[in-house]
């Protein structure tokens, strides 16, 4: 019969093997994503999206890698898989800004607007300063035909810090 120490250093000792090996799954994630960000930066995104792939399977809470993986993919015009990438790290972390910011500019791309729009708000209310929000979610209401609310949400972004929106501005006929 074990006595109550025993179980309590086999426990300890479980629990610190457990902490290591996650710590380990990290570093390879780590790992594997700077791979996939050099083959992204030579332009090689097949080995890119294969590194952030192996990055999420080492560790799936690796939502760079997610997030990477789903642009990644709509430069190879796979817009579902993007849209899937974005989504599942939303669903696993309902408040991460990037996940909406970029999943708003995957349906603009599908001509998606109201759903852009969705998207564009949630992010405004997770981070109300985040430029890129705003500025997507001019876009969005381009899209709809709503120009007057486009060309405030590109003064907004602009007010942000957003230097490119005031080419947006200026190429779109806003005040």
């Amino acid at each position: 019969m074990k006595s109550p120490l025993n179980k309590l250093f086999l426990t300890v000792m479980l629990l610190s093997s457990s902490v290591a090996l996650h710590a380990q799954d990290k570093k390879k994630s780590n790992d594997y994503y700077i791979k996939g960000q050099q083959h992204f930066a030579s332009a090689d995104y097949e080995d890119a999206i294969n590194d952030f792939t192996l990055a999420i399977e080492a560790d799936s809470n690796n939502y760079n890698a997610w997030i990477r993986r789903g642009f990644t993919k709509s430069l190879i015009k796979d817009f579902d898989g993007e849209l899937n990438d974005y989504t599942t790290v939303i669903k696993r972390e309902p408040t991460h800004l990037w996940a909406y910011i970029s999943r708003a500019s995957a349906k603009i791309r599908r001509s998606e607007f109201k759903e852009a729009i969705v998207d564009c708000n949630k992010a405004i209310s997770i981070n109300p300063k985040e430029a890129e929000a705003y500025n997507n979610r001019g876009f969005a209401k381009k899209g709809l035909g709503d120009k007057e609310g486009a060309c405030d949400d590109w003064n907004q972004s602009k007010k942000l810090g957003n230097a490119e929106a005031k080419i947006i501005l200026k190429n779109n006929y806003c005040k």
